[in-house]
């Protein structure tokens, strides 16, 4: 289906970021005229960088702040997709309007896990209960940030990299933070047990109570069932609680691509040119299983968005391979009283825990707060930790990224000097 003139329609489905890296690159590369973009976003608020919502929630930056470039084409937002008709080409809108296409692109995203918990869910009501709180988008953002005052007791239910996000901007802000993790340290899929220790002291340290290997039964309601009061612990214990954040993970939006009857497992399954069961539609970002690996990583948004990009209009050879995502966080200190007063810098790539055979070199400065390790397979570098000093983070993650022998006369304690033994 054809527009005037010989231009294709393309439509995506997200306004995250996948959805607009892709329109904005689509738009740099396509020959004038050959393409028709809309974009439709569910969200009202003008595209923004999801990973700065913490910083919003902190005070740091305003919405307007993390707003992502405005796209090109026929953007509209707070449209929401309700189903794909296949045979026609058509995605089907709530509002009951209809938008053709040649091309689909599906970057529908993810959406927060919401665990199991006794008290979270009523047969009668619909959404999460009062002073009960997701941490996904920028609505549950402000929700947040109009709800937290100086001295607000919040419990943080995660200790993933949301979670610990979530719990220092909600410090920054003076609340009373607890946060419960039920395994047995903070961020497990991108810090050792010696990185999330000293994880741990930077936050005490600024105020927050951690719990590790806690797990959370249920909410406990008001005398009167209109919000939540406390969260009960496995033992019984409850913590009281006036808001309560929900950073349990997030699992793929794939309703759309399920009710379409394309392959889904986990994800959206995806080949290398990031192609569902129906050739005509496409998947990246956070939604898409590529090569049995969800990676749920803006980096690699990005580079399924720009690959996509350059398949669709100026190289149909382009593929993509998979990628190598490094994880980078800055914590804030939440006042400028709180010890330590610098931030603490955060980053993480590949795999952190060593098998056997594997090398691995460490260096800890208690002093200074600081810990850098990498871990070495034969002659490749094949993960590190890094906090409080990043001075070789650039240099070990493109050994990491290249998958390049290292120099055979390096030693490898010269991995972790400021110029990564180059």
């Amino acid at each position: 289906m054809a527009a005037v003139g010989g231009a294709r329609e393309i439509v995506v489905i997200g306004g995250g970021t996948a959805g607009v890296r892709l329109a904005q690159r689509l738009a740099a590369t396509a020959p004038a005229g050959t393409v028709n973009l809309t974009l439709l976003g569910e969200e009202p608020h003008a595209p923004y960088n999801r990973v700065l919502l913490a910083e919003v929630l902190a005070g740091r930056y305003g919405p307007e702040v993390i707003a992502l470039p405005p796209v090109p084409g026929g953007e509209r937002r707070g449209v929401r997709a309700v189903r794909i008709d296949r045979a026609d080409r058509l995605v089907r809108r709530a509002d009951g309007g209809v938008v053709p296409y040649d091309r689909l692109i599906l970057a529908t995203g993810s959406n927060p896990v919401l665990p199991p918990l006794r008290g979270l869910r009523r047969p009668d009501h619909d959404g999460l209960p009062e002073g009960v709180h997701a941490f996904r988008t920028m609505d549950d953002c402000l929700a947040l940030s109009a709800a937290v005052r100086p001295g607000t007791r919040a419990v943080v239910i995660g200790g993933g990299l949301l979670g610990v996000s979530a719990a220092r901007a909600l410090a920054e802000r003076g609340a009373r933070v607890v946060l419960a993790q039920q395994g047995e340290h903070l961020m497990e899929r991108q810090l050792d047990r010696a990185g999330s220790r000293l994880l741990r002291t930077q936050l005490e340290a600024w105020g927050v109570e951690v719990h590790t290997e806690c797990r959370v039964r249920g909410l406990v309601r008001t005398a009167d069932d209109t919000r939540v009061a406390a969260v009960e612990l496995a033992d019984g214990f409850c913590l009281d609680a006036e808001l309560t954040v929900l950073a349990c993970g997030v699992r793929p939006r794939t309703g759309l691509a399920r009710a379409a009857g394309l392959d889904v497992r986990r994800g959206v399954v995806v080949d290398d040119e990031l192609r569902t069961s129906d050739p005509s539609i496409h998947a990246i970002g956070d939604c898409a299983e590529h090569d049995e690996r969800l990676y749920g990583l803006a980096g690699a948004a990005l580079e399924q968005a720009d690959v996509l990009a350059r398949l669709l209009t100026v190289d149909p050879s382009a593929r993509y391979t998979g990628t190598r995502s490094l994880t980078r966080l800055t914590l804030g200190a939440p006042s400028p009283e709180a010890q330590p007063e610098i931030p603490l810098d955060l980053a993480a790539f590949g795999e952190t825990t060593p098998l056997p055979g594997d090398d691995t070199v460490q260096l800890t400065d208690a002093t200074r707060g600081t810990y850098r390790k990498v871990v070495v397979r034969g002659d490749r570098l094949v993960g590190g930790v890094l906090l409080g000093d990043l001075a070789t983070v650039g240099t070990l993650a493109r050994a990491w990224e290249d998958d390049v022998p290292l120099p055979p006369t390096t030693p490898l304690l010269h991995l972790l000097t400021p110029d990564g033994g180059s």
